[in-house]
């Protein structure tokens, strides 16, 4: 698991194809590696990846062709810039939400706008995402952890503050782009429970009860 605040930039040293799988190596340039090891996660723009190599500069890691399938993977080359974020601990702080890496859906920055210092984006989503996506809900866009300011017709609007747009990759995020996006993994699980597939035993989980204790309007 991981929080979406966002540790080091690094970029991509190099990619080669593995049969049918792709092999990554990863520059984290400032990122603190000492504690890393053999099977560890590291969230690279967005995207949980298992450490399979550790080098002074940086790490490896294989990438399935399911991940291939779902991300923009296939498109990075030697350069690429990246947000790495390195797996929470127990005792991390919880600046930004519970972000689990696994990409939900590629999204296309619609808009990008000045907003006094902050940069204004308007991103579309898959249709299918959009159930999951609050006003001044929590999202996570290339592994960066944001809050929405309010939803469009197609996806949601958000604004980037200097502060993240100097320590990951959002400032360079044009009209055009695509990004990739993961859901409130809590909005996942609450339809989940609601949906009541279980047909052995009826669920309390309902809308009503929800209500009553004070977590549905």
């Amino acid at each position: 698991m991981f929080t979406g605040i966002i540790e080091a930039v690094g970029h991509i040293a190099s990619t080669r194809t593995e049969q049918g799988d792709v092999r990554l190596r990863i520059n984290t340039a400032n990122l603190d590696l000492s504690d890393v090891k053999l099977g560890d996660s590291i969230a690279t723009n967005g995207v949980c990846l298992t450490v399979v190599a550790c080098h002074a500069d940086g790490f490896e890691a294989d990438v399935s062709r399911e991940s291939l399938a779902h991300t923009r993977i296939g498109q990075w080359a030697a350069g690429t810039k990246v947000n790495l974020e390195k797996a929470m601990l127990p005792s991390t702080r919880m600046g930004g939400h519970l972000v689990s890496g696994h990409v939900d859906g590629v999204g296309i920055v619609r808009s990008r706008d000045i907003d006094a210092r902050s940069v204004r984006f308007s991103i579309d989503i898959p249709a299918e995402l959009q159930r999951y996506i609050a006003a001044k809900g929590s999202v996570t866009v290339d592994g960066v952890s944001l809050t929405t300011n309010a939803l469009t017709a197609t996806g949601f609007e958000l604004n980037i503050v200097p502060h993240t747009a100097e320590q990951t990759t959002l400032a360079q995020i044009q009209a055009g782009d695509q990004v990739h996006l993961e859901v409130d993994i809590i909005a996942r699980y609450l339809e989940q429970l609601l949906s009541n597939k279980d047909n052995t035993k009826q669920s309390q989980m309902t809308p009503a009860f929800l209500a009553e204790n004070g977590f549905w309007k």
